[in-house]
């Protein structure tokens, strides 16, 4: 593994950010089961020998360098129970590759929590701070006014609209795409932990 990656664990108030490891099977299999979660993403619900593939494939991503194109996607826990609620993540924007992406997903128990703003903000400065990069891309459907808000909260600003992508990236189409700088963010108060 990334020796960086083997050492993180991100605090919160409310949450603990961290690599998945082997005992996260079940709850994070269990928390994409909800078609209502993946309404606005480019996936459906897996079988569960089709998610324990993609399991295995975010925890070997762990050993990619920083300096490589990378995809981590970490669990998201809260602090009060351990419960895995959620995942956010870092990766290459494949149709717009070197750039990073920002991107997560809460379980829709635990939507209106304000928990994807606080797990956003913690990654956001691991990204900065820690991997050291220096822009970071986030993007939504536009009816996806939960994550526009997070995007706004965070300081990332409206670049343009997705157009003329194809293949496998035809899906983005119409999708909204934000960027942040990491000066405009450092502006914004603590980056976190």
């Amino acid at each position: 593994m990334n020796i960086t990656l083997a050492a993180m664990r991100l605090e919160t108030e409310r949450l603990i950010i961290r690599p998945y490891i082997e005992s996260d099977l079940g709850a994070s299999f269990a928390l994409m089961q909800n078609p209502e979660v993946l309404t606005f993403m480019h996936m459906e619900v897996m079988q569960r020998h089709e998610y324990e593939g993609l399991f295995r494939w975010l925890m070997f991503s762990y050993h990619t360098p920083f300096e490589l194109p990378f995809k981590y996607s970490f669990a998201v826990c809260s602090k009060a129970t351990g419960q895995l609620i959620g995942w956010c993540g870092l990766g290459v924007l494949d149709f717009s590759a070197p750039d990073t992406e920002l991107y997560y997903l809460i379980g829709r128990e635990h939507w209106g929590r304000g928990y994807a703003t606080e797990a956003a903000r913690a990654l956001t400065a691991y990204a900065f701070n820690v991997i050291g990069l220096d822009r970071l891309y986030a993007k939504a459907d536009p009816r996806n006014t939960a994550s526009l808000g997070v995007f706004q909260k965070l300081g990332f600003r409206f670049e343009r609209e997705l157009a003329g992508l194809t293949g496998d990236y035809e899906d983005c189409n119409g999708e909204l795409l934000h960027v942040l700088e990491r000066l405009r963010f450092a502006g914004r108060g603590r980056l976190g932990s």
